[in-house]
This record gives structure tokens, C-alpha cells and sequence, in this order.
């Protein structure tokens, strides 16, 4: 077999999240997700496998292929760097492969690298590091081209959102900002990033890119920036939130809308 791994582009808005919805042990029909996608775009560009039946016909399928991802996102997440890992059984012409991929796939879904890795390469254990970005917008007034993007409608400070960020930094129980769905029972994680600014005017951009992420931490940790600003609480109120290791203490989950894994860090690839 050999191993390739593919980088992926998605508009979350459409689909149940990146991963295949279950229902004893059968994928939900009618829930789409891009893993559904994917898989059926990639089962179709396989060299077709042959089988003869009993009654002597000769069958001709394809082999089911599995993408492998290098993290979960949500409903409504977008992403420019999603990382999958597949096998094959023959070796394949990238820029043929990528070009049919896209002809196959949605119009909100794409793919734009793909190279031979190690059998030992796992999109998602192998990886050093996943960076993500939330957009919104500071503005009182709506604007027919802000989409889906959360709005906030009272003033922001930068400055006092930037040091609320720098408590974050680091090694840290992330307990507090992790939704009740997080399946692995480790709740440290380790921001190398955690910054924010302002984009075009009244676009505030969050930038954070850690070792791993809890389910929902980088919506609750935007959650939380908000209602510091909205309360006008000290920075340092972040740094409590973190200590408490009690998600009660911090903001609400933010709309997925606005959230973008922009990139996924391997040592090799």
C-alpha cells in the first residue's frame, strides 16, 4: 500500500461537520460532511478492482477508500489547511489526481496538495501543531456582505484583548474552555499563538495556533474575550477563567461561523 496525505479546503456552512456522522455504526443518511465527500471522491478516482462471480460474469468495483483527518471540525467550520491521510494500492499522478478530485467534489469543497508520505505519516498523530482563525465583525450596523460572521455591536479594545490573550500562553489545563463533548480525557494543551488585531476597518481577526485543541476551546476562548470586553473586566479576569479549570466560569461558545483551520504543522511532510 502506499500512503498519500492531501490537503483540503472547505466551506463548513453545508455540512454536520468534517467527520462522518454514525448511527450504529452506519453513517447517517442525509447528514453530509465532508469525510462523506471526500471518501466518495477518492473510492471514485481508485483503480477498479475485478471480480469474478459465481455464475462466471466479471465485476468490476471500486475499492472503498478511508480518509483519515488531522482533526475534527465542526458544523459550520471552514478550512484552508485541513490535513487527511489515505492508502492505495497504485501509485497516482498528482496533478491529474488533484484536477479530477476537484471536478468531483462540491463547489465548497477542494483540494490543492497531495505528495507521498511514509506509511508511519497519520494526519492526525503525526502532527505538531494546528493553527486556527476567527473572524468578526466590530460594527453596529449589519452589512449585506458580512454573511454569516458574528457581529459585535459594542466598541472592542485590541490592546486589552491582546493581553487577555497573552494568559493563555503556554502549558495550561485548558479545562475551563472545553465543551462537555471532548472525548480525550487530557485537558493540556500548548498555545504558541494567541493574537488578535484589526482587519479592513471593522474586522477583528483572532489568530491562535496550538499542539491541539479541546472540542470547542477556540469558541469559547473568542466567548470569553467577548465578555470581557462586553463587561469592561479586567484582562487578568482570563487568567482566573483558565485557573478555575471550571467551565462555568468562562463566556459562551461562539457561532462556528467566522472560524477557519488555516493550517496543520508536521515535522515531515
Amino acid at each position: 500500500m502506499i500512503r498519500y496525505a492531501l490537503r483540503v479546503q472547505y466551506i463548513g456552512k453545508n455540512y454536520a461537520g468534517s467527520q462522518l456522522q454514525l448511527e450504529n455504526g452506519k453513517p447517517i443518511e442525509g447528514l453530509p460532511t465532508i469525510q462523506g465527500e471526500l471518501e466518495r471522491a477518492l473510492s471514485t478516482l481508485t483503480v477498479k478492482h475485478v471480480r469474478r462471480l459465481e455464475n462466471g460474469e466479471v465485476c468490476e468495483y471500486n475499492r472503498p477508500i478511508k480518509a483519515i483527518f488531522s482533526g475534527r471540525t465542526d458544523r459550520g467550520v471552514n478550512s484552508k489547511g485541513q490535513i487527511i491521510h489515505f492508502d492505495v494500492e497504485e501509485p497516482i499522478v498528482a496533478s491529474k489526481f488533484l484536477y479530477q478530485m476537484n471536478e468531483i467534489l462540491p463547489d465548497d469543497i477542494s483540494v490543492d496538495d497531495l505528495r507521498e508520505v511514509d506509511k508511519n505519516f497519520h494526519a492526525q498523530k503525526s502532527a505538531v501543531s494546528r493553527y486556527y482563525r476567527f473572524v468578526f465583525i466590530n460594527r453596529r450596523c449589519k452589512n449585506a456582505y458580512d454573511g454569516d460572521l458574528l457581529r459585535v455591536k459594542y466598541p472592542i479594545d485590541i490592546v486589552r484583548m491582546q493581553k487577555s490573550l497573552n494568559y493563555l500562553l503556554g502549558e495550561h489545563d485548558f479545562s475551563s474552555f472545553k465543551s462537555s463533548g471532548t472525548l480525550n480525557p487530557s485537558k493540556v494543551c500548548t498555545l504558541t499563538k494567541a493574537e488578535c488585531y484589526r482587519a479592513d476597518g471593522d474586522r477583528v481577526v483572532i489568530d491562535i495556533e496550538g499542539n491541539r485543541f479541546l472540542y470547542n476551546m477556540v469558541r469559547t476562548i473568542v466567548g470569553t474575550l467577548l465578555e470581557i470586553e462586553g463587561h469592561n473586566l479586567p484582562p487578568e479576569h482570563m487568567k482566573d477563567v483558565l485557573d478555575a479549570k471550571d467551565r462555568t466560569k468562562a463566556g459562551q461558545t461562539v457561532s462556528p461561523y467566522g472560524l477557519t483551520l488555516m493550517e496543520v504543522k508536521y515535522n515531515k511532510l
